[in-house]
């Protein structure tokens, strides 16, 4: 490996500035320009640092404390991108929150500080090498996350972040219980007090680690971890954050920090493979993962709030790359990998959308919106495009990962697929159902004189539906590199 110190800390330490700034003049006009720049910085700077991954391998930086292999770097460079995209979309849509009188000058400076917190805190959650850092940025996420969840300050804002606030700070309680296994478990093997928690260390004695404190220490870190994927039954937290906080949030909470935490839970599982010799790793995922996709299915067809709704459908959805994941081998890693990219891509456009059609509706219950296609066709059409990709419409990327992930399934786990392929249906049924009126359904609303500048939605529709149709050579290679050093 290669050590390259500047340019890891550049990637974080851009949106670290960034928050510090906005916290002092995130109430200004120019305040969610200045949040886009932060944002654009960052992606620049990841797109540097995956220019010299390409070109000279894995790197490590502060000594050995961050480092970058084919395993996160696409995912560094997914995460600042939906970020940089996402605040595109904050910037008009919070000028009308505070023109609401939703969003007060101290609320906007809270939001703009604690997103650019937020995707530092992630930013260092997906390089650090140190699996002690990695816990501790979890929990920085989930600080933050609960400020802006609760940036409203109404009493359903501050009810879904208290619970968010409880449910994941038990979650990430258990996942430092079975760090500090962990540790445990490589003090005996590693004898440099430094490197007991180094991941790269970690992975290099994988087969020499105690298989009984192991089997321990995965338990509490897959549930600790997997209370932030939203794995059901651990995932009452996750549709209040999305229907209460702002579909900003909304966007990076699905699109991003679900991934950022399914991420951890796969290092893990990396180091009780070669620990257990057995897969219990892997019989965990799929089954929570098989629960998720169900249980989320049923519920979807309950909901009266479209946030909410497709809160439940990011469960349905990390359920299914959970169980991928679980699965293993070569075909079904890189499905999981291609599967957290385009619902990441998908999901947020889908909340770009919703944000644009509840705030011109001025509610969220979707009896209540109707005709889309008339009043704002672009928010309409997007809408309508999103929810078709991320139901798994051909030819959308969401249809070839899950395509890969049910034909796996039929071959190493034949009794799973019934269950998969239901779950899929009910979700289809569910969410179509909901949103055709509301896309269609007749209105006595007028059109839009303008409609809203929706081009980060059909930038991350185009991309999703690029991926369903044809993979670029060097983000393949990155999937086919990740995805054998999960399958080990």
């Amino acid at each position: 490996m290669n050590t390259i110190p500047i340019v890891i800390p550049v990637v974080f330490g851009v949106p670290l500035f960034g928050a510090l700034v906005l916290a002092l003049v995130g109430h200004r006009n120019y305040a969610p320009e200045l949040n886009v720049i932060f944002s654009l910085g960052t992606l620049l700077a990841a797109a540097a640092l995956t220019t010299q991954v390409i070109n000279y391998g894995p790197v490590f930086a502060w000594d050995r404390q961050f480092f970058i292999d084919p395993l996160n770097v696409f995912l560094v460079t997914l995460t600042a991108f939906v970020g940089f995209t996402t605040s595109l979309f904050s910037r008009p849509y919070m000028r009308v929150e505070r023109d609401h009188g939703r969003m007060t000058p101290r609320r906007l400076r809270l939001y703009h500080s604690m997103y650019q917190l937020f995707s530092f805190t992630m930013l260092v959650a997906l390089m650090t090498n140190n699996m002690g850092i990695l816990w501790v940025a979890m929990e920085a996420a989930t600080l933050t996350t609960v400020m802006l969840v609760s940036v409203y300050r109404t009493a359903a804002s501050l009810e879904a972040a208290w619970k968010y606030f409880i449910l994941c700070g038990v979650g990430i309680a258990l996942a430092l219980f079975g760090t500090v296994l962990l540790y445990m478990a490589s003090a005996k093997v590693l004898t440099t007090g430094g490197g007991a928690l180094l991941w790269t260390s970690l992975y290099t004695v994988k087969t020499q680690l105690d298989p009984n404190i192991i089997t321990l220490a995965f338990a509490f870190l897959f549930i600790g971890y997997g209370t932030k994927v939203g794995l059901v039954p651990m995932h009452n937290w996750l549709p209040d954050a999305h229907a209460e906080g702002p579909t900003p949030v909304s966007a990076v909470l699905s699109g991003l920090l679900l991934n950022v935490a399914l991420y951890a839970v796969l290092r893990c599982k990396m180091l009780a493979d070669g620990a257990l010799h057995r897969p219990l790793a892997g019989q965990l995922m799929i089954g929570f993962g098989l629960v998720s996709v169900v249980v989320a299915a049923f519920l979807l067809s309950r909901q009266k709030d479209v946030k909410r709704m497709f809160g439940y459908s990011s469960i349905e959805h990390m359920g299914i790359i959970t169980f991928a994941f679980g699965l293993g081998g070569p075909v079904a890693n890189f499905a999981g990998l291609l599967h957290m990219t385009v619902h990441s891509l998908i999901k947020s456009a889908i909340f770009f959308a919703v944000g644009h059609a509840t705030q011109k509706a001025g509610t969220q219950i979707m009896d209540e919106i109707r005709g889309l296609i008339k009043v704002s066709p672009t928010v309409g059409w997007g809408l309508l495009l999103g929810t078709f990709a991320i139901l798994g419409m051909p030819p959308f990327g969401v249809f070839a990962s899950e395509f890969l992930i049910l034909t796996t399934a039929m071959r190493e786990l034949p009794w799973a697929t019934p269950f998969l392929l239901l779950a899929l249906g009910v979700a289809f049924a569910s969410i179509f159902g909901r949103v055709q009126p509301m896309v269609f359904g007749d209105t006595t609303a007028r059109p839009l004189a303008h409609s809203p500048a929706l081009l980060p939605v059909f930038v991350h529709l185009g991309l999703g539906l690029m991926l369903g149709l044809y993979i670029p050579p060097y983000l393949d290679t990155w999937y086919r590199q990740a995805a054998s050093m999960i399958t080990g």
